[in-house]
């Protein structure tokens, strides 16, 4: 047996490579050369990696560019740096902890305070097979900063999105997501043994069902909204993967593995591609593998998944407060209820069916 070994380790080493070479090769720049004066565009994890070089080629065609960071000191930076290389002064750092609902709110609130408009949305901050660790609200990390925290930042700033029509959503998703399952018994990973990789790929597939869901809300509004997978690229969202987590694979192999995943600059042509391409203009709920518009994993299509985790989103920000017309505009009328605060602006905020969120946790010893 030990002498299938070599070759099969060979093999699948060559594989690997010819997978990530294929990766890197089909990417290339963002082929529209649109500009964009006059356009705002408010990006999330935008201090470092992809996000950082989207708003700087943002920036660059001449957009205003809201860059939302946890980390100011590093967001105060990046701007700086932006603002030098493009020559446009108007790129600005602005706080916002997607782990936290208070600081959502907050930039949300400086946003309407400050911009007349918000063109582009891309949500582009993440974290990737962290530890079980918890946000500020008590959420599984991956799903709160990945999905949920979107998911309230998009559905606050529909207002001004809606007013700046034509305008666009922008997700980050990940191949990862083919992989992904919702577990509606335990969306938090409170009852069942944390398992990184599952609950950074539920994260994933949660965008793309959220995106798809999304669509179908803002049809006739003028909003647009897209997922992407943006490659594989070298970024420090890795640095909680087994790549870094012994001396062996930081200091040998992952050298070798750079070699071939693109770069935070192409990595970021996918977000700067649907953020300004004019052949993009009205597509929405659609799926994109780099810049080539590609069908989702199977249960991303789920309709009745995509609908059902809308409504376990909306219960889990404890955004239920009073009756509401429902405002899907492909079905018929029912009652939700929401909050006050979202359903005066947002009527698209609203859930639409009664099954309720259920934990197993106090059925279990």
């Amino acid at each position: 047996m030990s002498k299938y070994i070599l070759p099969v380790s060979v093999f699948g080493t060559a594989f690997g490579c010819a997978v990530l070479l294929q990766n890197y090769v089909t990417g290339g720049p963002c082929p529209s050369k649109a500009k964009i004066p006059g356009k705002t565009i408010v990006i999330t994890g935008a201090n470092t990696g992809i996000g950082k070089e989207t708003a700087r080629e943002l920036a660059r065609r001449g957009g205003r560019i809201i860059m939302g960071c946890r980390d100011m000191e590093k967001c105060e930076a990046a701007a700086r740096e932006i603002r030098g290389k493009t020559l446009n002064k108007h790129v600005y750092a602005r706080h916002i902890d997607l782990a936290s609902i208070k600081s959502i709110k907050a930039f949300v609130q400086k946003i309407k305070e400050e911009e007349e408009h918000v063109d582009v949305l891309i949500n582009n901050a993440g974290v990737m097979r962290c530890p079980a660790w918890k946000t500020e609200d008590g959420f599984d990390m991956q799903f709160g900063v990945n999905y949920l925290g979107h998911f309230l930042l998009t559905n606050l700033l529909l207002d001004k999105l809606k007013a700046s029509t034509p305008s666009r959503i922008i997700n980050l998703s990940s191949v990862a997501h083919v992989t992904g399952e919702v577990d509606f018994d335990d969306l938090n990973w409170d009852c069942r043994k944390f398992d990184t990789r599952k609950a950074y790929s539920q994260s994933k597939l949660a965008i793309v069902l959220f995106t798809r869901e999304l669509a179908k809300r803002l049809e006739g509004t003028g909003v647009t909204v897209n997922a992407l997978h943006p490659g594989v690229v070298g970024t420090d969202l890795g640095r909680h993967t087994g790549m870094h987590q012994s001396q062996l694979s930081s200091t040998v192999l992952s050298p070798f593995f750079y070699l071939f995943v693109k770069s935070p600059t192409l990595g970021a042509q996918s977000s700067v591609y649907l953020a300004v391409a004019k052949e993009l203009e009205g597509i929405s709920g659609r799926y994109y593998d780099v810049m080539t518009e590609k069908d989702p994993a199977p249960q991303a299509l789920d309709e009745r998944m995509s609908e059902r985790l809308w409504n376990a989103s909306v219960t889990l920000l404890g955004l239920n407060g009073q009756t509401v017309s429902h405002a899907h505009p492909t079905s018929q009328s029912a009652i939700a209820t929401v909050s006050p605060e979202l359903t005066k602006t947002n009527p698209v905020f609203t859930t639409t069916t009664s099954e309720p969120v259920k934990s197993t946790c106090l059925d279990k010893p």
